[in-house]
């Protein structure tokens, strides 16, 4: 994987969290919309880790 894809997810994983924010901060915050949205995050999260891997074994 490139860093270009690593910025993606970074990237990705900076607005999930901010969708996270906007959800929490709303009149009526819709807690499944938000347990998905950390749902998403925690898999970019793990793609981010599993590319941090990738590149360790390459060096």
């Amino acid at each position: 994987m490139s860093n270009r894809f690593l910025s993606y997810l970074q990237r990705e994983h900076d607005r999930l969290e901010a969708a996270i924010a906007d959800q929490r901060a709303a009149r009526f915050p819709d807690s499944v919309a938000i347990a998905r949205l950390k749902k998403q995050k925690l898999a970019v999260k793990d793609q981010i880790a599993q590319w941090q891997r990738d590149c360790m074994i390459a060096a």
